[in-house]
């Protein structure tokens, strides 16, 4: 048992990736493994003081009556006050730290990514050295058919190279989580949101939707593509120019009969969803929401 906390996986805290993943999965790592360490050392601490105090102060065969009673102890009281405090502000000031740091903007990034988050697919613009080009995703089909992953929306990212993701949704919260990038984000209606990191290992790694969002939340799912820089602008080229923007956005509140029967153009030619002979028709992919 104690070899095995030698290995890799333990050292890492069980966290998903590499540290080398992106350039900020090091910081996040060590905040995490410290935190438990600290946390370990006090349940020890905690734990013994307990059995120390059970067989310390145990009742005795002879003894007869309660011990005798002591309505307050200072100094007892003082350290018990006085070492939370210095913990949690300890604790407060690593996370504060990581927290600033990996939060600080990119201001030279090459490479902008407008996400976009609906019921239940991705959108992807970028915004690249000068070029936009769009990428609209539709829904996973999850029935369990060999290769349905590969089908899934991809975000194609160059590896070693700064990315300003802007984080909006179309319809209601969603969240943008890459597990192995040790970071996730809410992407609230009306509001953008932004995560900064740089991708430093090639690979490809799954993305899924953090916030329950509705009928088919867990098939909101993408893969996420680290390649080259050459790779990259060749996945580009074969993308549409131009992004897509707030005119696919709805708000389901907004409609007496909520989203079920609200009409949302799917394509640039005025198309809906019932024109496209149902939920699951057109590039947009945008779905049915709850009542």
């Amino acid at each position: 048992m104690v070899l095995s906390g030698c290995s890799e996986q333990v050292q890492r805290g069980f966290l998903p990736g590499t540290r080398e993943t992106t350039n900020q999965s090091a910081q996040i790592t060590d905040l995490w493994v410290n935190s438990w360490i600290a946390a370990l050392i006090v349940g020890l601490a905690a734990w013994g003081m307990m059995l120390w105090c059970m067989v310390a102060y145990r009742r005795r065969k002879h003894d007869k009556g309660y011990p005798r009673q002591m309505a307050y102890n200072v100094p007892m009281e003082t350290l018990f006050t006085v070492v939370p405090v210095i913990m949690v502000l300890t604790l407060w000031g690593f996370t504060d730290r990581v927290q600033r740091e990996i939060d600080t903007p990119v201001e030279d990034s090459p490479l902008t990514v407008e996400v976009y988050g609906k019921q239940w697919a991705w959108d992807f613009n970028y915004s690249y050295e000068g070029e936009e080009k769009h990428y609209q995703g539709v829904q996973a089909q999850l029935d369990g058919t060999e290769g349905v992953e590969e089908t899934l929306p991809t975000l194609y990212l160059p590896v070693d190279v700064p990315v300003e993701f802007e984080l909006k949704s179309r319809d209601v919260i969603h969240s943008f989580w890459v597990p192995a990038f040790l970071r996730k984000l809410d992407m609230v209606p009306g509001k953008s949101n932004f995560m900064y990191l740089t991708p430093t290992e090639e690979g490809t790694f799954q993305g899924k939707c953090a916030e329950l969002c509705g009928e088919y939340h867990s098939e909101m799912l993408f893969n996420v593509e680290v390649v080259s820089e050459q790779e990259f602008t060749s996945q580009l080229s074969q993308m549409e120019d131009g992004h897509v923007g707030d005119e696919y956005n709805r708000n389901p509140n907004e409609h007496p009969d909520g989203a079920q029967n609200q009409e949302v153009p799917l394509q640039g030619d005025g198309t809906t969803r019932e024109d496209a002979g149902g939920p699951t028709g057109g590039e947009d992919s945008t779905l049915e929401g709850e009542n």
